[in-house]
């Protein structure tokens, strides 16, 4: 059980996370095949079960890193084909670029920053909750 707060951030993170895959799909999706076992792009309730893309980010302790904790972005792509490094590369950059437009818009009060350390990128800032 998380701290309501918590759970509205998780929340909110979620829906911007929507919205990049959604982007995304656009730009993208028809590029590859899609792997045989996955649903097409908008058939399942969550743009992370269907389409070519399932882009998400996982809370990471920071240890080790420069510029501590935060959220380590994950571009998965559900084909069969082998994807150039380049053409992933350009993926993952315009997945950055959306996340930069979208994060003062999902989150006005906070100062997040994506950061890129050696072949990642990294939400990093106020993950606050407040007073608790």
């Amino acid at each position: 059980m998380y701290h309501p707060r918590m759970n509205a951030f998780n929340q909110t993170f979620h829906k911007m996370f929507e919205e990049v895959t959604a982007h995304i799909e656009e730009r993208y999706g028809s590029r590859y095949p899609l792997h045989p076992a996955r649903p097409p792009h908008g058939s399942t309730s969550s743009r992370q079960s269907d389409g070519l893309f399932n882009i998400g980010a996982d809370f990471t302790p920071g240890y080790g890193s420069k510029y501590g904790r935060g959220y380590l972005i994950d571009v998965h792509m559900a084909t069969l084909e082998k994807v150039p490094h380049e053409v992933r590369w350009e993926i993952v950059e315009e997945v950055v670029r959306k996340i930069n437009e979208l994060l003062p818009v999902y989150f006005p009060d906070r100062e997040l920053e994506v950061f890129s350390e050696g072949t990642h990128f990294k939400i990093c800032g106020d993950f606050s909750l407040g007073n608790v």
